[in-house]
């Protein structure tokens, strides 16, 4: 019998929510801005296959509360330690993509993002924006999303699209 009865509950979450961190920056936050119906099922799946990795023997009602409960304390330190110290932000946040900056596409960003060439020109379209050479600037934003900023004449306006799926490379 350990010292402090669940410990071993407490120690077995705070690595699964490491792990699944590392996870979700591994594989990127475009896959988390819209959720399909695969997703949704992966999730669930995930959900379920760590749920013994965390309360292990005790499927007691305790031993899921403790579980619980220390996913909460993780998850609430880690967003004032990242509010807090530049290093935590920089090792649990994503960071804004420029994908265009006037009207000059950054092919680098859109292939390390694998944003397609059709994808790109979907979200312009869905903000009335014909040409790259109208937009000032277009991001892919910490959430997924693609920011676009075009400049008329008479004002700024700002419009975002949340993506849908996964293309696969862009080409030039």
């Amino acid at each position: 019998m350990t010292l402090f009865p669940y410990s071993d509950i407490i120690f077995r979450s705070i690595a699964v929510y490491f792990f699944m961190t590392i996870a979700l920056r591994i594989f990127g936050k475009k896959e988390l801005s819209q959720l399909n119906t695969a997703d949704i099922i992966l999730i669930l799946l995930i959900s379920n296959s760590v749920q013994n990795a965390m309360v292990g023997p005790d499927t007691s009602l305790w031993g899921g509360l403790v579980a619980a409960l220390v996913l909460f304390v993780i998850n609430f330190t880690i967003k004032k330690l990242t509010k807090k110290y530049k290093i935590f932000g920089e090792l649990f946040l994503d960071k804004p993509e420029v994908l265009i900056h006037n009207g000059k596409l950054d092919f680098k960003a859109l292939s390390k993002l694998d944003i397609s060439n059709e994808e790109l020109k979907e979200a312009m379209r869905e903000h009335g924006v014909e040409h790259f050479t109208e937009v000032k600037l277009c991001m892919l934003e910490i959430d997924g999303t693609i920011s676009i900023i075009t400049e008329d004449k008479k004002n700024l306006k700002q419009s975002h699209y949340k993506r849908k799926h996964n293309h696969k490379n862009f080409r030039k």
